[in-house]
């Protein structure tokens, strides 16, 4: 799978994700912090990982900040992503599950090296639900980025 990495800062949990992602078998793009002479501003970094997945460079994201939540405020205003910051494994499922997240968004504050290999678990092992009403809600996001009122 090709995914889209983003990092404000080239922080030890930035670059072990990376790695981790490789190791994976996942072929990896990275953004701001990351790639030399790249925009590093969280803003910046993190939309364009984003775009990456809406315009079909990447089936995924992973966009990181100091908190995560600059990183998956960004995505999120990219149509067609849906950004989880996710702090646990738990909740990586549930977001992959019921939202259909296509972005991971991650603390760099708060995600340890162990930590992120359980949130990667998940994430990677959750499959987006098939019920009816969560598609329902995916299909709502979906006209919310396309501003149909409905």
């Amino acid at each position: 799978m090709r995914i889209s990495v983003s990092s404000d800062m080239d922080e030890p949990v930035a670059r072990f994700l990376v790695g981790e992602l490789r190791g994976r078998g996942h072929e990896v793009m990275t953004h701001g912090a990351l790639r030399a002479g790249d925009d590093p501003r969280w803003a910046v970094c993190s939309e364009a990982a984003a775009r990456d997945v809406a315009e079909g460079r990447a089936e995924q994201a992973v966009v990181c900040c100091w908190t995560g939540t600059g990183a998956s405020i960004a995505a999120n205003k990219v149509p067609g992503v849906r950004a989880a910051l996710c702090t646990d494994a738990g909740t990586a499922d549930g977001a992959r599950r019921w939202n259909d997240a296509n972005a991971l968004a991650l603390s760099l504050r708060l995600t340890s090296q162990p930590l992120l290999k359980e949130i990667l678990d998940a994430w990677f092992a959750a499959e987006p639900s098939a019920d009816p009403e969560d598609r329902d809600n995916v299909a709502r996001i979906e006209h919310l980025d396309r501003d149909v009122r409905g």
